[in-house]
């Protein structure tokens, strides 16, 4: 009887993430069109490059909270993990004298430590997610200013000692955006990880029932604590990216970045309550997100209307998740 009844339970929460996916996809094209028409030059090339531009670091920081959402929880730390070990690998690059690529190695190490102390702080001692990672961001933005003296950080650019970082991670001399095949190239990693693997299984199945899971033998801590590793991964990831964009990294301006990419997966169709999600869905989310954000820019108006609009934005995504929570909850009822 249990496995009739989650049958079309699964059927449904399948129907309807396709659904978000494609009305994701529409709202997409359709902002995308709407700003071609009434802002200046959006049919760019140069714009279509700047909005890629501003896509890559949101995107890695939104393919890790895929994970954790996914899985039930929500990870507020991320965009203070983001900036603050971009910022501590600015401070082994100008101030301790580490080579470049160390200095990359490290913005990884620190970004996986704060998703390791996520982890041990939700898995382990069993802290309200919301409480813990919240604690986190404060203490990632603190610490890494400490640390950085409160001094901006800087990264190589093209023309100096060091200027292939510029050119690998962000984009070529000729203009080439290779940001965006790093990003594609974690996007089918991740993928692969969510749809094909014991990991991605129990992504999903923590987010159906920790306490189904629970009983089924998975050991919730253990698997919670590498779900956040794998965020805080996804946060270095993003730092090296946030550095190859703007260069300067500049201390406590993190926090705001993870509100960009829960929204980016709340639009892209991952529920709120968890056990539902794609990546796809949640790519597009980043790039209605850089649309908006983008097309405002190009009708003149100023970064607080950016803010207005996507705060709208995510309110009706959140709206429909929850709508289409009651009704996965009616059917299952009837």
């Amino acid at each position: 009887m249990d496995k009739e009844l989650k049958k079309p339970l699964m059927s449904e929460a399948a129907k309807g993430s396709l659904m978000q996916k494609l009305f994701a996809g529409g709202a997409l094209i359709f902002l995308y069109v709407f700003f071609g028409i009434f802002g200046e030059n959006f049919f760019s090339v140069n714009s279509l490059i700047s909005i890629l531009n501003s896509s890559y670091y949101i995107g890695f920081i939104a393919i890790g909270m895929v994970f954790i959402i996914i899985s039930g929880h929500i990870d507020l730390s991320v965009g203070a993990v983001t900036v603050g070990s971009a910022l501590l690998g600015g401070v082994a690059y100008n101030m301790w004298g580490f080579p470049i690529w160390l200095s990359l190695v490290f913005v990884i190490l620190v970004g996986v430590t704060f998703g390791l102390i996520n982890g041990l702080l939700v898995g382990r001692l069993r802290l309200p997610f919301f409480i813990a990672t919240l604690g986190i961001q404060f203490i990632a933005v603190g610490f890494c200013s400490i640390v950085a003296d409160v001094q901006t950080m800087y990264y190589p650019n093209v023309t100096g000692p060091d200027g292939w970082f510029k050119l690998v991670f962000f984009k070529t001399s000729s203009g080439f955006p290779v940001g965006a095949l790093w990003l594609a190239l974690y996007f089918i990693i991740a993928a692969v990880i969510l749809n094909k693997t014991q990991f991605g299984r129990y992504v999903f199945a923590l987010g159906g029932s920790e306490e189904a899971s629970r009983l089924s033998g998975i050991n919730v801590s253990n698997w919670r604590l590498v779900f956040y590793m794998f965020s805080g991964l996804s946060s270095g990831l993003a730092g090296i990216i946030y550095a190859a964009t703007y260069s300067a990294i500049t201390p406590q301006t993190g926090p705001g970045l993870e509100m960009m990419a829960i929204a980016a997966c709340v639009i892209g169709g991952c529920s709120l309550t968890g056990g539902v999600g794609s990546l796809t869905g949640t790519i597009i989310g980043v790039f209605i997100i850089v649309v908006i954000k983008n097309g405002l820019m190009s009708m003149g108006l100023p970064s607080q209307w950016q803010l207005f609009f996507i705060g709208i934005v995510v309110i009706i995504a959140v709206l429909a998740d929850v709508m289409r929570s009651k009704r996965r909850t009616n059917e299952l009822s009837s």
